[in-house]
């Protein structure tokens, strides 16, 4: 009874976490704050969708592959999405109006010829 009940609250805040997610890659101005929203909320979504399975049903075989996929998880999305935010950053994705500082400006003027990166999408809200 009790375990069905924790087992419950895990599932149900991992999809909230999820949904909130889903709702944030809609909502978000630009490529860069809704990546950072995957990559956090859905992981932490997944993790709490996880413990919740290996609470409603416990053994060490579910036990053995709740704990790896919860280290693949933490090991692959914050890596994932550092390549992707650095790949649509270097491909010159505009950066939303409400970001007032670009840490890599002074970077990427070294690196390249002048004027190359994302400047501010002048018709983001």
């Amino acid at each position: 009874m009790i375990r069905t009940a924790v087992a419950g609250i895990l599932l149900a805040i991992g999809t909230l976490l999820i949904l909130i997610t889903g709702i944030g890659v809609l909502k978000l101005p630009d490529v860069y704050n809704r990546l950072n929203a995957v990559a956090k909320a859905a992981s932490l979504g997944l993790i709490c969708v996880l413990t919740g399975v290996l609470v409603l049903r416990p053994g060490p075989r579910t036990a053995a592959v709740v704990g790896v996929a919860i280290v693949l998880q933490l090991l692959t999305a914050p890596v994932g999405s550092y390549a992707l935010t650095r790949a649509a950053y270097r491909s010159g994705t505009r950066l939303t109006r409400l970001t007032r500082h670009d840490a890599l400006a002074r970077r990427r003027l070294a690196d390249g010829p002048a004027g190359t990166g994302p400047p501010a999408d002048p018709g983001a809200p």
